[in-house]
């Protein structure tokens, strides 16, 4: 029996995608420039369907992809040509929670924000809030290691995940960690997080929950120039503070923001958002040492929330950022690199220097806290040659990081996107070490093939589409 015909064996009329109108929304994700057709799609409803087509998947040597709602930003879910997408979106049960021990056992395709709203009533939250929280997987999240604007003070997502059991390539179904937050031996559940997709697909996620802060105090500063909010959060940090997030956003971003969900910004070259939380006493002490480090720090302007409403408006346009750059430009690629706090000035006048010398606009909104940049570059893909530049400016901004003493990626992940540039923060010895790794656990090298590792597998060229 071919490998089709045992999937459709396994799965029902429905739950088997493969006409070309119902692949064509799995050809890719978040970043769309990228593009690649699967051999056929599942949808799975229960965890042992998923282990059974990850078991043919290996009796066959077809390559597969677990995805989740597509928001990956680095290709990180795109299909494996010819291999087989395994969507993960019906298997949102959250199966247990237990407020006394603080934890949610929950199935991958359960969406971020839902394990928020279900803890709340215990008085209890998820805490990593990536900006796609209100679609993207805790499947996908485990994957790429998500953090989010509250990340620099609680950490990403591999510091709230406690146990996993998982499927590896070869159909193995193993458990990784417990239920307390200390655990013997390698910490293997925390080596599994953010390994994109290479190691194999998590069916059931042991989550930590935390208590919902007592209190907020959301601040939102102007500023006259991309560089002087970059050195307003090192001001921050270095008065001893520890904010539960810090935002920037550029000019750009703002104008973006505004058109998108009317937050109500004042139009300047930047914005920093700063957000204080925790017990009552401790945040209104706090607040005052925040509101002097922000008037030395040059501000035009300082607003602070007075009410929940006016919090939430604050971030509902610093969340809406990403996509509503999509209303100043028809195409853009979006980076996350990270740069030492300390460099964000500098990294950013730089930006600003590559986005003037390659003749493209760069928005910038990114995590200042703990110096994870996303500049958005817009291009026109209609224009011969502008997405080559593109492309061209997004890695300069990449190769910066790096010699800024950073890294690649902060939290999107290296996919396919940003793979060749492995090399620019590796030694080829950390390079072999991680190929050993994975043909190791993997040895004919299906789970997520040609992502992460360079020279892995045949990654599509950016921009390719199918005829």
């Amino acid at each position: 029996m071919g490998f089709l015909e045992e999937l459709r064996a396994l799965f029902p009329p429905g739950r088997l995608l493969t006409k070309e109108a119902e692949l064509v929304p799995y050809e890719s994700d978040a970043l769309t420039a990228y593009r690649r057709r699967p051999l056929a799609v599942v949808l799975p409803e229960r965890k042992e369907e998923v282990v059974e087509a990850v078991r043919l998947c290996y009796r066959h040597g077809v390559p597969f992809v677990a995805r989740g709602s597509g928001t990956s930003l680095s290709g990180g879910s795109l299909p494996v040509e010819g291999g087989l997408v395994i969507a993960l979106n019906r298997m949102n049960r959250i199966l247990r929670l237990d407020p006394k021990a603080r934890i949610a056992v929950v199935e991958p395709g359960v969406v971020n924000l839902e394990v928020s709203r279900q803890a709340a009533p215990f008085g209890l939250y998820y805490a990593p809030d990536p900006s796609s929280q209100p679609i993207s997987t805790i499947g996908g999240n485990v994957a790429f290691n998500s953090g989010g604007a509250h990340c620099l003070k609680y950490g990403m997502t591999a510091g709230h995940v406690l146990a996993l059991e998982v499927v590896t390539p070869q159909g193995e179904v193993v458990r990784l960690g417990g239920e307390g937050l200390e655990t013997v031996g390698p910490d293997l559940h925390g080596f599994f997080v953010g390994t994109e997709g290479l190691l194999g697909v998590a069916l059931e996620i042991t989550l930590r929950l935390l208590p919902k802060p007592e209190a907020y105090h959301t601040l939102l500063a102007a500023y006259g120039s991309l560089e002087a909010a970059g050195n307003a959060v090192s001001q921050v940090i270095r008065s001893g503070l520890l904010p539960g997030a810090m935002e920037i956003m550029d000019r750009l971003a703002i104008e973006a923001a505004e058109a998108a969900v009317k937050a109500g910004y004042p139009r300047v070259e930047a914005l920093l958002i700063v957000e204080l939380e925790g017990p009552k006493e401790e945040v209104e002490e706090e607040a005052k040492l925040l509101a002097q480090v922000i008037k030395e720090s040059g501000a035009l302007e300082v607003r602070v929330a007075q009410s929940e409403a006016e919090r939430q408006a604050i971030w509902k346009g610093r969340k809406a950022a990403f996509s509503a750059v999509g209303r100043l430009s028809p195409d853009y690629i979006v980076q996350d690199g990270v740069v030492p706090r300390s460099r964000l000035g500098e990294a950013l006048k730089e930006i600003e220097r590559l986005s003037q010398e390659y003749g493209l606009r760069v928005a910038n909104v990114f995590h200042a806290g703990d110096g994870n940049l996303h500049p958005l570059v817009l291009y026109d893909g209609k224009k011969p040659g502008e997405l080559e530049r593109a492309e061209e400016l997004a890695g300069e901004i990449l190769k910066l990081c790096v010699r800024l003493g950073g890294s690649l990626t902060g939290e999107h992940g290296i996919g396919v996107e940003k793979k060749e540039y492995m090399p620019k923060m590796f030694a080829p010895e950390d390079l072999l070490a991680m190929e050993r790794v994975k043909e190791a656990l993997d040895p004919q090298g299906l789970a997520n093939r040609g992502k992460v590792l360079p020279g892995h597998g045949q990654g599509p060229h950016l921009g390719e589409v199918y005829a």
